[in-house]
């Protein structure tokens, strides 16, 4: 069987947690942070965590094989 590869934006947006789970960084924190109400700005900057038994975990094994 040959190798699969891994999805190359896939790898640099999601890590592997050790119980299974993903952690990535939530989009909005690039440019025109002005207007942002502090609060916001302060929610996105927290990893979000997607479960292991979710849909998206399910493509993301899909996509990181080896992770």
């Amino acid at each position: 069987m040959p190798k699969i590869k891994s999805h190359s934006g896939a790898k640099k947006r999601f890590k592997k947690t050790k119980t299974g789970k993903w952690t990535h960084r939530k989009a909005g924190l690039r440019h025109l942070l002005t207007g942002m109400k502090p609060a916001r700005g302060r929610h996105l900057r927290t990893a979000k965590v997607i479960g292991a038994t979710e849909d998206n975990a399910k493509i993301l094994k899909r996509y990181l094989p080896y992770e």
